[in-house]
């Protein structure tokens, strides 16, 4: 199916992850042209690069369709795609579609591991009931099973079976 990767977003630090009970930090959002990603390991210069071994989140997907949907129907004030912290903001595949299979992009075989489920920061960054709307569709933590790169632009993403 064609898709196209619209964002390409990294962090050097987390702003919300292990931080429950804290106030969010302000660590910049830094959008790219391409990335380089490791297998096993994640994204070169994001935050969760060696996380933890076999890390499920080693790279994560957002719906561009979804955030348009926050945009028109539960933001309360002017948002940016990468309010969300996902890393690759895609458009033309249901996301909750790819959890457990093992797809390609751009040269790149990736292992869907399950829903990047929303929490309570994201109505802090977007506003009121954003994370209640997102429940089901806060999109998608994936493993990444060859070294490669991800660059903007169309592609033709293949589903290639079950992880």
């Amino acid at each position: 199916m064609k898709v196209k990767v619209r964002h390409i977003y990294i962090s050097p630090d987390h702003n919300y992850f292990g931080r429950y009970g804290k106030s969010s930090l302000n660590h910049e959002v830094i959008e790219r042209e391409s990335i380089d990603v490791v297998a096993g390991s994640g994204i070169v210069d994001d935050r969760f690069f060696d996380y933890e071994e076999d890390y499920k989140g080693q790279i994560t997907f957002f719906d561009w369709k979804v955030f348009n949907e926050v945009v028109n129907e539960v933001a309360s004030k002017e948002i940016d795609p990468s309010f969300f912290r996902r890393n690759v903001i895609l458009e033309g595949v249901d996301l909750n579609s790819l959890i457990g299979k093992r797809f390609t992009l751009d040269g790149v075989e990736y292992s869907g591991s399950c829903e990047c489920s929303p929490c309570f920061w994201m109505n802090e960054a977007c506003g009121r009931g954003t994370e209640e709307f997102l429940k089901g569709r806060g999109g998608l933590r994936c493993r990444i099973l060859n070294d490669g790169s991800l660059s903007a632009g169309e592609y033709e993403l293949e589903v290639l079976g079950d992880a």
